[in-house]
């Protein structure tokens, strides 16, 4: 019942560019539009020249693959919108659709960067409304989606579930929403070495992996269904 993907790897850093052979098989499976998140790497989003070069170039092998629109972010040093990077990088994104992530909950004036936003042509900009989660954050994106006008397309995003979406679809007036719907599935490894790990000690467990939630989907979409 999903209507978009949002495709991405390393999601414990909030996601970043996924491969190209995630892309393709993704392409191969499903019918619903894919669209790609372009992030070198986890952290802030002040990037450098190099990383600018391999975000054009995961930009231009993603349209190749297939995929059905883009998802981004670039900010200034200061917390502002960083138009000429965006620029840049929606030019090689043309003529595919383009999201704004949730580099946009740590600008420093988000009313201000959503009329930057929209001047530059994004179709869309995911938020938590610059707090913890998209219920925290409800009344600004409320406050986003009514200065936004039907100009683009506010989607609230962060911590949004089973128990708190129809809240924040009726608080917010969204009508898009984005959200993981993923639980934990218990390894299938019946030998295991309990000391050692792949990554860092904040990492996820080796022994658990997160996958999407065929049921979870399918009753936010229900519930979904029932507001919109």
């Amino acid at each position: 019942g999903a209507g978009r993907i949002e495709l991405c790897a390393g999601l414990v850093e909030g996601g970043t560019t996924p491969s190209m052979g995630l892309l393709q098989v993704v392409k191969q499976c499903v019918r619903v539009p894919v669209f790609v998140m372009i992030r070198p790497r986890g952290g802030d989003f002040l990037y450098s020249d190099r990383e600018v070069e391999v975000m054009k170039a995961d930009i231009r092998l993603a349209k190749l693959h297939g995929a059905d629109g883009l998802v981004f972010g670039a900010l200034t040093e200061d917390g502002r919108i960083d138009t000429e990077l965006c620029t840049a990088l929606l030019a090689v994104c043309r003529p595919l659709p383009v999201t704004f992530h949730r580099a946009f909950d740590m600008v420093h004036d988000p009313l201000v960067a959503l009329e930057t936003l929209i001047s530059l042509g994004f179709e869309r900009v995911l938020t938590s409304g610059c707090d913890s989660s998209a219920l925290e954050g409800l009344s600004l994106i409320k406050r986003l989606a009514e200065q936004a006008k039907g100009r683009i397309v506010v989607m609230p995003g962060g911590g949004i579930t089973e128990r708190n979406l129809q809240r924040i679809l009726e608080g917010s007036t969204a009508s898009e929403f984005h959200c993981s719907a993923r639980s934990a599935r218990d390894s299938g490894m019946k030998f295991r070495n309990p000391n050692v790990a792949m990554g860092a000690s904040f990492s996820a467990p080796e022994y658990s992996i997160k996958v999407a939630d065929v049921a979870k989907v399918r009753t936010l979409n229900a519930i979904a269904k029932n507001i919109l």
